[in-house]
């Protein structure tokens, strides 16, 4: 696959939140190189019934998260980030579902980009050739810890205007 742009590189932070009730609810920020937001997703509560826990087993919160809200979030988005972000191998799973390469961002370990290191799907060993160069134009001191923050804080505001509208 050929390698990604440089100077309009559009990353994909992609995270999930685990309700009180049960269940998940999703959200992606692309952003821009520098981390403006050029977009923001995210989903309704996903809930997974008995059945689907009993037959999924422990390979459930991976299923939930990957293929239910992280492919809808990637497809859905109008803005297709060049590289899904991620906080943990839960998420990770969605690279079998998706174009685009997903990566957890690491303190240490693989492709250094900004103040952090991502490590990429094991099946999908291109994915870190791909985003090599690109992630030079990537600041330096970028924290690519805190828009997941910010991904976060937005589900838990429409979270609180979701309920108050009921």
């Amino acid at each position: 696959m050929a390698a990604i742009g440089t100077t309009d590189l559009k990353l994909g932070f992609l995270t999930a939140i685990e309700l009180a009730g049960g269940g998940y609810v999703g959200g992606l920020l692309v952003t821009n190189r520098f981390g403006r937001p050029l977009e923001f997703q995210c989903t309704t509560p996903v809930r997974p019934n008995r059945t689907q826990e009993i037959l999924y087993g422990t390979t459930l919160r991976s299923f939930v998260l990957g293929e239910l809200i992280g492919k809808t979030l990637v497809e859905k988005s109008a803005v297709k980030p060049d590289v899904v972000l991620t906080e943990g191998d839960d998420l990770l799973e969605l690279r079998s579902h998706v174009a685009q390469p997903v990566a957890v961002v690491e303190q240490n370990g693989g492709l250094r980009i900004g103040r952090h290191s991502l490590r990429f799907h094991p099946s999908h060993a291109d994915d870190h050739s791909r985003l090599a160069s690109s992630a030079e134009s990537v600041p330096e001191q970028a924290d690519l810890f805190e828009p997941f923050e910010r991904v976060r804080e937005a589900l838990h505001e429409t979270m609180k205007a979701s309920a108050a509208r009921v």
